[in-house]
């Protein structure tokens, strides 16, 4: 759908900084068209995007709007926070295009988040801001009397930068009572002008004639400018040249080396002598050719002389002249189409860039915004774009010279935390050209992995008796993410222990995962326990892992032996019996003991410490049973005292004493009579119990 708004068809030239004439065309695939007339002042407004485009003005302002241009150029500014696009430096159509009709502005609007891309043309439109100009003030000509009516002289046009009806529209000569003006169409289109003789001359009566041209624009109001024409009359030479053709066409490479003859041209003169010589040259108006190619004066060859560039110029246009020495001349153009050779490699523009990106983006996430173009035309100018096929991205084409850099795959920082991606742009020429750009493109990390600890199981050693709040085990867990995502923190988890919560025995530092026990522990209460740690990242929301600790008390040599027989009890006076008549090996008694200890702790040993005869009694040292070595005899004392110690194999050792009462007797009545004072002996004085 096409919409129009004019504000002015033709307004004076005063006017153009307050009323704008303004053309929008709404395109498919965000494109807008506006139309403005040159030389509007800076600020002035373009057109609405907002309105335009049907954009929300937060949506710029989110966006971070901005305008791309291909070349650089700054005529048009946006303002974001009213939508309006604005004139940002005075625009000249003729040094922006020349000749070149419709002249315009081609930009992109570009916005971010996600990203979107608008194509806008703005196109200049014309003023008459210029009058025809001539580049001299005066000609002189030199007209054989003898000329015939109809006798052509080429006349310089005017230049008027202006197009359409601005530019120049017709000629008037004056006076016309001898020649008058001819404007002639060429089949290419162009026009140039001729003084052509209708009454013949003679020199006898006016030598010298003075004529003045002037060229008129179609503008309003109307712009003109004038030249002088001398014309001096001669006599002789009555016929001027005749180029071969009015139009040469040739072709030239870009690279053509200077030197290289394009063309020969040719004119012929009917008249005789030195009437008949003909000089070929250039229009006085065709400077800017002179420089780049060369015409020789007698043999009509033009040579290449400067660098041709297809990208800078593509064709010319240049006037030639062939004159007599009788100054006839005619004129003729000749058309140099510039052909493009490959001789511009691609160029990769970066134009907006999402760097980092999360490691969970979806495929199809676009990462940058490329322009990619080449000078060159044609198969020189098309390309291609590709990258590294084993990455996972992928290269999308979004508009002519626009790509997009997108993802194609599942992205793991964990696995590759970053990329080298290398754009690749080729152009299809012979040979080709090519470009590298690489973009570094690093992941930002998201908590998609829970702390690991190294085992699923730990075993801890604790000495029992230990002091409370001391630190025997310290538990380390890893976590493949990174920054807050990868930062650990210990908990212990809260179960019942002897129907007391864990955290009453055991703690853990949240920092560094050492476990220290909460109070001291008694191997003989309790032997072994089982915790449970877990290990939580600080990402949102945490993940977390738990691990089992099993928690061994050891043992410590912190119990004495325990005598259980002979019992001791206080004031009881027993005695084992042995008859004198007991053999060597004679089983007197066994001592028993136990130790609450465990392992090596709780291994006993019993040894012999006193003895009334040392020489009649031996106690087994890991078995604890008393037996006589040798016979009893009748010098035997019928009392005898024993001290056996039991000693467990700790470091320190801990020991119990316990005293054994052997009466040596074939009678019961014997033996009263010698332990009726037994224990008031001195020589024992320990609390000890007789069996």
């Amino acid at each position: 759908m096409m919409s129009y708004s004019w504000i002015s068809k033709n307004p004076p030239l005063s006017w153009w900084p307050l009323f704008v004439c303004v053309f929008v065309a709404e395109m498919a695939l965000g494109q807008v068209r506006y139309s403005i007339p040159e030389e509007m002042s800076t600020g002035s407004v373009v057109g609405n995007i907002i309105q335009d485009l049907g954009l929300d003005v937060k949506r710029l302002t989110s966006g971070r709007a901005r305008i791309f241009t291909e070349d650089g150029s700054e005529y048009i500014g946006l303002n974001a926070e009213k939508g309006n696009l604005v004139v940002a430096k005075r625009i000249d159509r003729e040094e922006l295009c020349k000749q070149l009709s419709p002249c315009s502005l081609y930009f992109q609007i570009i916005l971010d988040n996600p990203m979107e891309l608008h194509r806008i043309d703005v196109e200049i439109t014309d003023i008459n801001d210029n009058a025809p100009l001539f580049s001299k003030k005066e000609y002189n000509f030199q007209v054989s009397e003898s000329a015939l009516p109809g006798a052509r002289y080429s006349l310089e046009s005017a230049k008027d930068p202006d197009v359409a009806h601005n530019t120049i529209q017709t000629y008037k000569l004056n006076p016309t009572d001898h020649f008058k003006l001819n404007i002639i169409s060429r089949p290419d289109g162009t026009k140039y002008i001729e003084m052509v003789l209708h009454t013949s001359l003679d020199r006898e009566k006016q030598e010298e004639h003075k004529l003045t041209l002037t060229a008129y624009d179609g503008g309003n109001p109307q712009k003109s400018s004038s030249v002088k024409i001398n014309v001096l009359v001669l006599d002789a030479n009555d016929n001027a040249p005749v180029f071969s053709q009015s139009v040469y066409r040739v072709t030239a490479s870009e690279n053509a080396k200077k030197g290289t003859v394009l063309l020969r041209v040719s004119a012929t003169d009917n008249d005789k002598g030195t009437n008949e010589e003909v000089v070929y040259s250039f229009s006085q108006h065709t400077d800017s050719a002179s420089s780049l190619f060369n015409m020789d004066p007698y043999t009509g060859e033009m040579t290449v002389i400067g660098v041709l560039d297809y990208e800078k110029t593509k064709h010319y246009e240049i006037d030639i002249e062939a004159t007599d020495k009788g100054g006839l001349t005619d004129t003729s153009k000749v058309l140099i189409e510039v052909t493009d050779v490959n001789d511009n490699a691609p160029i990769i523009s970066v134009i907006s860039l999402s760097n980092p990106i999360p490691e969970d983006s979806a495929p199809e996430t676009v990462i940058a915004m490329l322009n990619i173009k080449d000078l060159d035309s044609g198969k020189n100018g098309q390309i291609k774009c590709f990258i590294n096929p084993d990455l996972p991205f992928k290269i999308k084409s979004s508009s002519i010279n626009f790509y997009s850099l997108v993802s194609d795959d599942i992205l793991d920082r964990e696995t590759v935390p970053e990329y080298n991606i290398t754009i690749t742009a080729m152009d299809e020429g012979s040979p080709p050209y090519s470009t590298n750009k690489t973009i570094n493109l690093r992941l930002s990390d998201v908590n998609d992995h829970a702390p690991e600890f190294p085992q699923q199981f730990f075993t801890a050693l604790i000495t029992e008796n230990n002091s409370p709040g001391m630190s025997f085990l310290s538990v380390k867990a890893s976590d493949k993410d990174s920054g807050n995502n990868a930062r650990i923190s210990y908990f212990l988890e809260d179960s019942q222990l002897n129907g007391m919560s864990a955290s009453a025995y055991f703690s853990v530092n949240a920092e560094s995962g050492d476990i220290l026990a909460v109070r001291s522990f008694d191997y003989e209460q309790r032997k072994e326990f089982k915790i449970c740690i877990k290990a939580q990242d600080g990402g949102s929301p945490p993940l977390s892992s738990n691990v089992t600790v099993r928690v061994m008390i050891q043992d410590q040599n912190d119990n004495a032996p325990q005598v259980l027989y002979p019992v001791q009890t206080g004031g009881s006076l027993v005695a084992e019996m042995v008859p004198r008549s007991a053999d060597v090996g004679y089983l007197v008694t066994k001592v028993v003991a136990v130790d609450v200890d465990s392992g090596q702790n709780a291994w006993l040993s019993y040894k012999l410490q006193k003895a009334t005869d040392r020489a009649l009694f031996e106690v087994g040292l890991q078995n604890g049973e008393v037996r006589t070595i040798r016979q009893v005899t009748d010098k035997d004392a019928v009392k005898q005292r024993l001290t056996v110690i039991v000693e467990d194999n700790g470091q320190p050792s801990r020991s119990a004493t316990v005293i054994v009462n052997v009466a040596v007797a074939d009678s019961f009545p014997e033996v009263l009579s010698e332990f009726t004072d037994f224990t008031h002996d001195k020589e024992y004085n320990e609390n000890l119990t007789f069996t």
